[in-house]
């Protein structure tokens, strides 16, 4: 017999291998669902970071919680929570049953129902189902119920209790450490990006030329036969002292000799 529980109710468990399935109905604009599980001790928060069995640590180092994955059914969209309640260590008081959608609200998720089946009975009816209605809509995270321990058994409890943080709001709260370089993750979206190479402020000599060379000082310059300018290069004689475009330009040399004479 299957038990239609309501907000707040508890069922108890004889199934020693519990599988707790999320499932939902896909559409436009329905965000991907995600289940995943807190092992919570004495206090009511989690030993260590272990204790959190989601997308990323999709395993519990005790090999009692898991998750199983995604599948589509006949009735929509699963995600699904395996639990070994024989094997839980005895740290462990409570296991909470959590629904995240990544960053979108739960208003826009339909027929969010978690069914419980004994694992060990594969095509056998649920043992207990849930609809879990967000109380305001704006919840990215859901408790959507419990697994805990009372006396020498187990039992299931109904919650649908929101975050509207989402799952890294609701797991800071039960004590899983949130590393903070994710927000600054968040701020600089891509960080493995190489920056774009700096340019120079001094557009001098260290800049590159294309096509024609550039200027170079004085002491640079190659000089051919006599020293010369800093500027204009010279062949054969040295420059006169007046730039050569001042002179006449009818001007020419005499004869330097009688090699020069016409014979």
């Amino acid at each position: 017999m299957t038990h239609a529980m309501l907000k707040g109710s508890n069922v108890p468990l004889e199934a020693t291998t519990v599988r707790a399935v999320l499932r939902w109905a896909p559409g436009q604009g329905v965000p991907d669902v995600d289940a995943s599980a807190l092992l919570l001790g004495p206090d009511g928060r989690v030993r260590s970071d272990e204790d959190f069995v989601f997308y990323n640590q999709p395993r519990h180092p005790s090999g009692k919680v898991w998750r199983l994955g995604k599948k589509r059914v006949t009735e929509g969209l699963t995600d699904t929570i395996q639990t070994d309640l024989a094997g839980v260590e005895s740290g462990v008081g409570r296991i909470l049953l959590v629904a995240s959608a990544d960053g979108v609200p739960f208003d826009h998720v339909q027929a969010l129902r978690i069914l419980l089946y004994d694992a060990a009975v594969p095509e056998g009816e649920p043992l207990a189902h849930f609809d879990i209605k967000p109380e305001t809509g704006a919840e990215t995270a859901l408790i959507c119920g419990e697994l805990y321990r009372r006396g020498e058994g187990w039992k299931f409890r109904a919650l649908g209790e929101g975050y509207s943080n989402g799952l890294k709001g609701l797991a800071t709260d039960f004590g899983i450490s949130v590393d903070e370089s994710e927000a600054a993750d968040e701020e600089d979206p891509s960080p493995s990006q190489p920056l774009p190479p700096e340019q120079p402020t001094n557009p001098g000599p260290s800049r590159p030329a294309y096509g024609y060379p550039q200027a170079q000082p004085a002491t640079t310059q190659p000089a051919y036969g006599y020293p010369q300018s800093a500027s204009r290069p010279t062949y054969g004689y040295p420059p006169a002292a007046t730039a050569l475009p001042d002179l006449n330009p009818d001007f020419r040399l005499p004869p330097q000799g009688p090699q020069f004479v016409g014979r």
